[in-house]
């Protein structure tokens, strides 16, 4: 019988076997977050065929995203003020009645609506993971299971494209949501089965104005990140129309966190320097992944002539290389307790991997090209999942959700930035590059869509080599402009200070650390 797993700080000793089943659990659930958009990636030509609406097709994944980005610290202050636990496994619920409406969905304003369902779980879903980690494991022993999340996010990329081709393909498009229901069954069995936590009733209220203006302003970020360039022009009244109302809202919720008795994102978590250096750490991150993850298939396919049946394996360099060196990174730490070379060595390796990227033409092989990712890869493995770590140990215990929360929102807004910038770059190069080799119309014509590899054999040779040229140009923009971003994260990494990790033995005396920084440790030494 598998022990119950108690948190770190009460009078029984967590039993290591217990907290493998638990993250196993914990790692389902992780795996439906991350598997799901690169699921549906792939199965939503087929949709998009049965339902029609095609000019609806942007919002499938936007509502999903939104409504992940929009939750998430929501999800993270309920958890502090109400339970681990409870809050977790709702979350689960959440995200698997999305996913089973989504499948059941008729036509396509049903399948946003219920995508919409299904991000509020998923928001819960990755902050949920991080907060329960951070309450059953102490920071000094936490980097033993560093690889197992970075292989979660390794089997997602790569898997999750391949599943989700396989499931279109044999089982209908339906099964890329249904395949969430027996998962998500087993997740909150085990969960519920050898998770114990205790349970919380704060006497405050949830920050419900806070709430509500920290929406709309993430809200309006991710969609002028998401539209501008594409849906309207940057300089459109409607882009322009949304920065105003998230500047304003997000400056009406920061003077709302002062005065409210539980604010839903505690302004005082920001005073620590670690925490705020993680933030802008972690959304850097963010911007250089996910540009990563979406212009360098794009780039194997259009100028490589690599299938795009495949495209996740086009990724596994990168990710092997991620998955090895945080592992890697995770068993120092736990030995040593010492954290801080990491964030240094991931934003050197960051910017390098970044600008050989950059440095791609027509004539790079995939050997040349998949060097290259692995050393981006390095980088990642360096940074992932010491910025949560980092972060966790900067704040209080009562804050773990919070911290968890607001960490994984800068990483998700600095990836929406991220794509969007580094898209709008690509795009605006493609499309000078083309009409300089064919002409403003010839070049309107052939650039209009992105062609995968028999697309582009079926064009003839001039034209071919000027799209697969005008991509080389353009993916070179946008990996210049992840390496520059990636340089502020190196510089950033410096002014980390490197605090004892909670669970490392006697607690930094407040004289030795600021205040900030050694209050965490004092409490958890003294919950020893």
């Amino acid at each position: 019988m598998v022990d119950k797993v108690k948190p770190a700080g009460t009078s029984e000793e967590v039993k290591p076997r217990s907290v493998r089943v638990v993250l196993m659990a914990l790692m389902i659930a992780m795996l439906l977050a991350m598997l799901d958009n690169m699921i549906i990636g792939t199965a939503m030509p087929t949709i998009v065929g049965e339902l029609g609406g095609l000019e609806h097709l942007s919002w499938v994944v936007t509502a999903y995203t939104l409504a992940t980005a929009a939750s998430t610290p929501i999800w993270g202050k309920i958890g502090d003020m109400y339970g681990r636990k409870g809050s977790f496994l709702t979350s689960i619920v959440i995200f698997l009645i999305g996913s089973a409406l989504s499948g059941m969905a008729q036509d396509m304003g049903q399948l946003i609506g219920f995508r919409a369902i299904q991000g509020l779980g998923a928001g819960g879903l990755m902050v949920g993971v991080m907060a329960i980690i951070g309450d059953l494991i102490p920071p000094r022993e936490r980097g033993k299971y560093q690889g197992m999340m970075a292989g979660v996010m390794a089997l997602a990329m790569i898997g999750g494209p391949l599943v989700g081709g396989t499931i279109t393909d044999h089982m209908g498009w339906r099964w890329s949501f249904y395949i969430n229901l027996p998962l998500g069954a087993v997740a909150l069995a085990m969960v519920t089965a050898v998770l114990h936590l205790p349970r919380k009733r704060s006497q405050g209220k949830i920050d419900y104005l806070g709430a509500a203006l920290l929406t709309v302003a993430i809200t309006s970020t991710v969609l002028v990140t998401t539209w501008g360039g594409t849906e309207y022009a940057w300089s459109s009244v409607e882009i322009l129309a949304l920065i105003v109302v998230g500047v304003l809202s997000t400056a009406a919720f920061l003077y709302v966190e002062t005065k409210a008795a539980e604010p839903v994102m505690p302004l005082h978590i920001f005073r620590s320097r670690n925490f705020t250096l993680m933030s802008v750490i972690g959304f850097l991150v963010g911007f250089a992944m996910f540009g990563g993850v979406l212009y360098l298939p794009l780039f194997q396919q259009s100028v490589q002539g690599a299938s795009a049946t495949n495209s996740g394996l086009l990724l596994l360099p990168m990710l092997l290389s991620m998955m090895v060196v945080s592992l890697i990174a995770g068993r120092v730490t736990t030995s040593s307790g010492k954290y801080k070379i990491f964030p240094i060595a991931g934003g050197a390796l960051l910017v390098v991997g970044m600008f050989l990227l950059a440095t791609m033409d027509t004539g790079t092989t995939r050997l040349v090209s998949g060097l290259y990712m692995a050393v981006l890869g390095a980088g990642l493995g360096f940074l992932m999942q010491i910025t949560m770590l980092v972060a966790q140990n900067s704040v209080e215990m009562k804050d773990m959700g919070v911290a968890s929360s607001s960490a994984t929102l800068f990483r998700t807004l600095g990836g929406s930035f991220g794509v969007a910038l580094m898209g709008s770059l690509f795009t605006t190069r493609v499309t000078d590059t083309m009409a300089e080799r064919l002409g403003p119309e010839a070049a309107g014509a052939a650039g209009s869509a992105q062609l995968d590899a028999a697309s582009l054999a079926k064009l003839p040779e001039a034209v071919r080599d000027a799209y697969q040229h005008a991509v080389a140009a353009g993916t070179h923009s946008a990996f210049l402009l992840g390496a520059a971003i990636a340089v502020l994260g190196f510089a950033a990494a410096w002014f980390v200070k490197e605090v004892p990790l909670r669970g490392a033995g006697p607690a930094t005396p407040p004289a030795a650390a600021d205040d900030d920084e050694a209050a965490p440790a004092a409490q958890e030494s003294l919950a020893h």
